[in-house]
């Protein structure tokens, strides 16, 4: 039987809002940890590309990960470490690893709870279901954006890149977010002056330039993936 869905902020509602994502290389295991968490009304997104497991993170901003441990690539405490980097997402750890040794160390790499394979369906969907409620009942989770594999944090305006934190100045924060905001396509000087400054204010047009040229250089010389390209007369543009 089909159980009802329930609001994880009241416990009487909709699953439906909350979205997990599932690291998992066994297809088979994958597809029907899938379809049971769907019964519940869960959207469940499963990780493909195991060699950028924080891109999709990233990318289908979950409100709970499902981590294996022995994954293709880096193991599921490495992504786990990652992933705490730039969020405060429940991370529970799904694997046949289920001895101490392995639990202790899921919970000092971030993870918030562990279930050993074999488990029952409703066992896990038992811990996913108090851990949204316990998450979402206090805290709301952290808003990132992602381009180019380096990932913008717009809580506390940082840049995640290589695994390695950069702080960003005010101004390269909002010109960042500005341009990850329309990846791809050319952004005007003027709609970059315009986050910036107030429109009141009168502003040098060489003040961009210099702000934009020190963007490049801290960018280009923590390694990051995110040449800023300049359209002559238009603007600029990031990614392809």
């Amino acid at each position: 039987m089909k159980p009802e869905a329930m609001d994880m902020d009241t416990g009487t509602g909709n699953r439906s809002s909350y979205r997990l994502l599932l690291v998992e290389d066994d297809s088979v295991i994958a597809g029907e940890m899938k379809r049971h968490l769907e019964k519940w009304g869960y959207e469940v997104i499963c990780a493909e590309d195991f060699g950028n497991v924080l891109g999709t993170f990233a990318a289908c901003s979950p409100h709970l990960v499902l981590m294996d441990i022995g994954l293709p690539f880096y193991n599921g405490y490495y992504w786990c470490a990652q992933i705490r980097q730039i969020s405060k997402v429940p991370i529970i750890f799904v694997s046949s690893a289920g001895d101490n040794m392995n639990i202790v160390m899921a919970v000092n790499m971030g993870g918030d709870d562990f279930v050993t394979k074999p488990f029952e369906p409703e066992v896990l969907s038992a811990k996913v279901q108090a851990m949204l409620r316990r998450t979402y009942a206090f805290r709301e989770q952290t808003n990132i954006m992602e381009c180019r594999g380096a990932i913008l944090n717009l809580t506390d305006a940082s840049l995640l890149v290589n695994g390695e934190k950069l702080e960003l100045t005010k101004n390269e924060f909002k010109i960042l977010q500005l341009l990850f905001e329309n990846a791809g396509q050319t952004v005007s000087r003027e709609a970059i002056m315009k986050r910036l400054w107030d429109n009141d204010c009168f502003v040098d047009d060489n003040t961009l330039t210099v702000n934009m040229t020190r963007l490049r250089k801290k960018l280009e010389g923590a390694g990051a993936d995110l040449p800023i390209q300049t359209k002559k007369g238009l603007g600029y543009q990031i990614g392809e």
